[in-house]
């Protein structure tokens, strides 16, 4: 299962999907949005894609993952819009006949899916300053006055 979502993400529902027989592992990894980064206190994400590529690269990145580990299944969602504190933004499951391969495997997901998919994160500080985050990592610095959401980005 691969989505991209304005809606909360049913992590029960992901690690539910990913279940099978032949898997003797399940892992999944719930990103969340925290209130510090560094130094920096978190208002609150929002995230925007392009929605078409974002889910052909996922499942690219998901076909690469297969021929590295023996993986039964896989899901991931990801969340897009305005995430709040302690709201999922990115759920990623895994199911392999043993726990070493969905770890792995996994870990590997998320750490290319963050660089490689075109999701991009807009970070909004409690100084009324913004970052974008794009998939390489990469940040710009944005003022924002919150009194005129408009004024500055």
């Amino acid at each position: 299962m691969i989505s991209i979502t304005n809606e909360s993400i049913d992590t029960l529902k992901v690690l539910e999907s990913v279940k099978s027989d032949l898997a003797g592992a399940s892992v999944l990894f719930v990103g969340s949005t925290r209130q510090f980064t560094g130094d920096k206190e978190t208002v609150r994400l929002e995230y925007e894609c392009y929605q078409t590529m974002a889910v052909e690269k996922i499942q690219q990145l998901i076909d690469l993952a297969s021929t590295k580990w023996e993986i039964t299944r896989c899901s991931v969602v990801h969340r897009i819009g305005i995430v709040g504190l302690g709201e999922s933004s990115i759920a990623v499951a895994v199911s392999t006949a043993h726990r070493k391969a969905s770890f792995e495997a996994a870990a590997w997901l998320v750490d290319e899916l963050k660089i490689q998919v075109p999701i991009w994160k807009k970070e909004l500080w409690a100084s009324g300053e913004t970052e974008w985050v794009h998939p390489s990592g990469t940040v710009r610095p944005i003022p924002i006055n919150f009194d005129n959401p408009q004024e500055g980005s």
